[in-house]
């Protein structure tokens, strides 16, 4: 399944697949090194010995980040995420280069262009579930009427319009993920990210949140999952493998759409 470094083949264009569009998501020879308090260095996170990783997103694509534990594919994650910085190299999200912005304009941002899925879920267990899915857009200034009516557009979406007043912990893990879902898209990201959606859930839960996360893939959404499970990657369209902080494999699985 793994290909040798050396034969990483490149990323087929929006040709491949007429279902996406112009890239999303762009890192241009990014790393990210780790140093140690006297300067010196602590470790290589990604990129080695001055060589980065480049990777184009198309808009509309599902993409799977794998690799062994150390790999780097957190640290890919949260850059892609806009929640860490490459030591250099440039990142372009939705046509912007969000490695020279100011931290304030990064946030702001990011919380317009990002949503975020995790495996602990990260709901607030003093809210209900409508509040929980609104906070965003609290962060945002929107009015209290425009928060419920959007949070509840995406409850509906998720199946959870008739556990609004719930809070966490009266919900199922699938529940409390679907929950994580609708706030993740509140803001009306250009990218969902999902590091390990399923890994707090039995198979059977985790196999209907995996459906919901390709029912949005299949109305146009660009999903990019760190996973290390095999079976879910080989369900996405596309599997970018990182090996000591390189890029192993970049290759396509199937074509949706087609």
């Amino acid at each position: 399944m793994i290909t040798p470094m050396a034969e990483v083949q490149p990323t087929p264009g929006p040709a491949a697949n007429p279902r996406w569009g112009s890239p999303i998501a762009e890192l241009i020879g990014v790393t990210k090194t780790y140093y140690k308090p006297d300067g010196s260095v602590l470790v290589e996170a990604v990129g080695r010995s001055g060589r980065g990783v480049d990777l184009t997103v198309p808009r509309g694509q599902y993409l799977a980040i794998m690799g062994a534990s150390g790999s780097g594919k957190s640290t890919l994650m949260n850059m892609l995420g806009c929640l860490d910085r490459p030591t250099s190299g440039s990142y372009l999200l939705d046509g912007h280069d969000v490695s020279v912005m100011a931290d304030t304009e990064l946030s702001s941002y990011r919380g317009r262009k990002i949503g975020f899925v995790f495996q602990a879920f990260n709901l607030i267990p003093e809210l209900t579930v409508l509040e929980n899915v609104e906070v965003p857009l609290l962060y945002q200034g929107i009015s209290r009427g425009e928060r419920r009516a959007r949070a509840m557009d995406k409850l509906e979406l998720v199946g959870l319009a008739d556990r609004t007043g719930h809070r966490p912990r009266e919900l199922s893990g699938g529940q409390q993920q679907r929950t994580a879902i609708a706030r993740a898209l509140v803001t009306e990201p250009v990218i969902l990210m999902a590091d390990e959606p399923t890994g707090n859930l039995d198979s059977a839960t985790g196999e209907s949140i995996l459906r919901v996360i390709e029912q949005l893939h299949a109305s146009g959404m660009t999903i990019i999952m760190v996973t290390h499970d095999d079976r879910i990657s080989e369900r996405c369209e596309r599997i970018f493998r990182l090996k000591d902080g390189l890029v192993e494999s970049d290759r396509f699985v199937k074509v949706r759409g087609a």
